[in-house]
């Protein structure tokens, strides 16, 4: 199963958590996770030909709803508040160890 797909200028990714990309083991806390799901995010959107500016929607998925890690993260990754994209966080169950995971559509300009 693909991290992601690219059709034409569109790349929508499949399920992105917070294992340490060195690893692929899950950090242990939440704000680890966190981090290391955004820097996955980052290398999937880049591994497709992408930016992170290219990305027009993430939907996040937490065990227990903490925005504060989320937006800590999201605020480095998208300074400008005028050109972040659309975010969407719900709380559901998870996989054992797993705390928060995601899903990204980018849309590459041509």
């Amino acid at each position: 199963i693909p991290n992601a797909s690219r059709i034409g200028n569109i790349i929508v990714s499949g399920l992105i958590r917070g294992a340490d990309p060195l690893t692929s083991k899950l950090a242990s806390t939440l704000e680890q996770q966190c981090a290391f799901m955004f820097q996955n995010m980052r290398r999937t959107v880049e591994a497709g030909g992408a930016t992170v500016e290219d990305i027009v929607k993430v939907t996040v998925w937490m065990e227990k709803l903490a925005r504060a890690p989320v937006n800590h993260e999201w605020v480095k990754m998208f300074p400008d508040p005028a050109s972040r994209p659309a975010r969407q966080i719900m709380e559901t169950a998870m996989e054992p160890g797993v705390l928060i995971q995601c899903d990204f559509m980018a849309v590459i300009e041509s």
